[in-house]
C-alpha cells in the first residue's frame, strides 16, 4: 500500500512537471491565455459611473496600451491615469510587464518611466511610442501584482508590505485587483510603518468600466 501511495505521488508530480514544462515552452508573445489576459486590460476605462454615485471617488480616466510587440520575453503595456477633466496631465504613468508563470497564475511587473512627462499621451502619439525604449524604464521592486484566474475572473494583488512607498508619509503601498470583461476594480492604499492607512480609498477600489 505504501509503495502504491508513493508511486501515485511520483506520477502526479511528473505529470505536473510535464504540464508546467509544456506551458512554459510557449513563447509569451504567442501564449493565447496571456494574450487573452492582456486583451482584458487593453483599452480605455473610466470611473465616471462610480464618481456619479459616490462623491468620495474621482472621475478617473485609465488607458492601457500594448507596446513593444516585437519583444518575445513578455507582453508589455503602457499605462496612463489622469483626472478625466485633465487627461493631458496624467498623474500616473507606468509600464507593465505581463507574464503567465503557471496554470491560472498571471503576473504584472510594474516599471516607472524616466522623464515620464515626455510620454504623456503616448497611446495617441506614434512618435512618442517610438521614443519610449526599454532602457528608459525601471522596475519597482516588490510591487509585482499576482492574479489568479477563476473562470473568467482574475483576482489578486501585491504581496503584503513588500512594495515601498514614500507618498504622503507612507512606508509601503498595496494594490488589490479584480479583472473581468469590461471591468477593472483597482484598490491602491498607502500605509505608514505602524500599518495605519495614510492615502487611498477606504471603502473599496476604483471601478473602471471599459469605454
Amino acid at each position: 500500500m505504501r509503495f502504491i501511495t508513493l508511486l501515485t505521488v511520483v506520477v502526479v508530480l511528473l505529470t505536473a512537471i510535464s504540464c508546467s514544462s509544456s506551458r512554459n515552452s510557449v513563447a509569451p508573445h504567442k501564449d493565447s491565455e496571456l494574450l487573452e489576459f492582456a486583451g482584458l486590460l487593453s483599452g480605455n476605462f473610466s470611473s465616471k459611473k462610480q464618481s456619479e454615485t459616490d462623491s468620495t471617488y474621482l472621475d478617473i480616466s485609465l488607458s492601457m496600451t500594448r507596446i513593444w510587440e516585437d519583444r518575445t520575453d513578455a507582453v508589455w503595456m503602457y499605462v496612463e491615469q489622469a483626472v478625466s477633466a485633465k487627461k493631458d496631465k496624467p498623474y500616473r504613468q507606468r509600464v507593465y510587464k505581463l507574464g503567465h508563470p503557471s496554470g491560472n497564475m498571471f503576473t504584472s511587473d510594474i516599471y516607472t518611466i524616466k522623464n515620464q512627462q515626455e510620454y504623456a499621451g503616448l497611446q495617441h502619439d506614434p512618435a512618442k511610442r517610438n521614443l519610449l525604449t526599454h532602457d528608459k524604464i525601471e522596475l519597482k521592486e516588490g510591487c509585482t501584482v499576482t492574479l489568479l484566474r477563476n473562470g473568467k475572473v482574475y483576482e489578486g494583488g501585491t504581496e503584503a508590505d513588500k512594495c515601498p512607498s514614500d507618498l504622503r508619509g507612507a512606508n509601503y503601498a498595496t494594490t488589490s485587483i479584480k479583472l473581468k470583461k469590461g471591468l477593472l476594480v483597482s484598490w491602491d492604499q498607502g500605509f505608514d510603518a505602524s500599518g495605519k492607512q495614510v492615502w487611498g480609498a477606504t471603502a473599496g477600489g476604483y471601478r473602471f468600466v471599459r469605454e
